[in-house]
């Protein structure tokens, strides 16, 4: 800073020219200069801030890691890709907790005939994946912990698949805020339909009209569906290559886990669930009522999250599981690995979708195809391992 009082000094407005200040852009120096911008309503004005807010030490850090809380999804992406390759954050034991932005949640519970019993806020860590063109994949962190998995000789319509009920420590991991919708596997995936067939439909003219969205009902942010399992193992490899992380497909353990998000009812809702709650065919659980059937997917998070902040664990779409299927849990692991000793080629299924009836909603509950097979329910969530 100048000696000189006449001087402009570092934190000072300065005029250039006899151009006029742009619209929504602070002028200002230094550090009041950065905080100016970042409170600036132009997400460009933001970006730019957060940038030059690297040349402040210790105080543009803690500007930066404020910049994960901006409203802005691009924003939020500009600060996380500030802090992830730094050095002092890999010192960090606990970076998730540390420095990974938040989202906001309301938590509900109901009783056995859907009736709502308690209603809770709450919060989740995640950090966004770029896929690029504003696209985004949101990665919530799911702390490590053990759970029962299985299901209890008490609860309704329980089948032998899903014995001997056994307990599982999981470590920590990246799940996907939603199932994998159909604009990220297009960003994923890009112009490389080879694997997409539908029905009788050749596939040079499904090519023609779809491209390479398998979907059968179309949007955005619906779930991609009408994908096997390959298809999915695929995706995963694509994204992996794409990001420079491990994505790979949840164990059965790692979705259980964290489909219950610390409960041990039926659903991670409570004794029941209600189309108010979940996409499900009309026939009730427990002593709730019918209500409405949709017919169709929905979008991705049209319905409240579970504790952990993971939407849609239950109905709308199903999602595929790495593991090789086996009809019961003898032998199992017992640390949330996925259990490949087998000689069957199906692939489980979990979480139940928008045409099956809510007991096949439940936790609990297993399915299994063969990893060629797609239909219209059929989709897949992905999971990247927490350092």
């Amino acid at each position: 800073m100048s000696n000189h009082q006449k001087e402009p000094r570092e934190y000072d407005a300065v005029l250039g020219g006899q151009n006029s200040i742009p619209v929504n852009v602070a002028v200002l120096g230094g550090i009041p200069g950065v905080k100016s911008r970042l409170a600036s309503p132009a997400v460009e004005a933001r970006i730019a801030a957060l940038s030059e807010a690297l040349r402040y030490g210790e105080a543009g850090l803690d500007l930066i890691i404020r910049g994960l809380q901006d409203e802005s999804m691009q924003v939020k992406l500009a600060a996380y890709s500030l802090l992830k390759d730094r050095d002092d954050l890999k010192l960090k034991p606990h970076f998730p907790q540390d420095y990974l932005p938040t989202f906001d949640f309301e938590v509900i519970t109901v009783d056995v005939t859907g009736k709502e019993n308690s209603r809770s806020k709450s919060f989740a860590r995640f950090f966004p994946e770029d896929l690029g063109n504003s696209i985004a994949l949101e990665m919530v962190y799911i702390p490590g912990g053990t759970f029962m998995m299985g299901s209890p000789n008490s609860e309704a319509h329980r089948r032998g698949s899903e014995s001997p009920q056994h307990q599982v420590t999981v470590p920590a991991f990246y799940a996907g805020k939603y199932a994998i919708t159909q604009a990220q596997w297009e960003a994923v995936m890009g112009n490389n339909p080879s694997w997409a067939r539908k029905y009788a439909i050749a596939q040079a003219q499904w090519e023609a009209v779809m491209g390479n969205n398998p979907s059968y009902y179309f949007g955005e942010k619906r779930p991609v569906e009408n994908v096997s399992w390959n298809d999915a193992v695929e995706f995963c490899n694509k994204l992996s290559q794409k990001s420079c992380k491990k994505y790979r497909l949840l164990s059965e353990a790692e979705w259980e886990y964290a489909c219950r998000a610390g409960t041990t009812t039926p659903f991670h809702f409570g004794e029941t669930i209600t189309p108010e709650l979940v996409n499900y065919t009309k026939t009730p659980y427990a002593e709730a009522h019918t209500g409405l059937y949709r017919e169709e997917t929905t979008d991705v998070g049209s319905f409240p999250p579970n504790a952990f902040g993971l939407y849609d664990m239950h109905g709308n779409v199903w999602e595929w599981c790495s593991d090789k299927w086996h009809d019961n849990y003898n032998g199992a692991p017992t640390d949330g690995s996925s259990r490949e000793s087998e000689t069957s080629h199906h692939r489980p299924l979990r979480g139940g979708s928008w045409k099956f009836f809510p007991r096949n909603c439940r936790s609990a509950f297993r399915n299994y195809y063969a990893p060629d097979y797609r239909f219209d329910d059929l989709g897949f969530r992905v999971v990247c391992v927490a350092a």
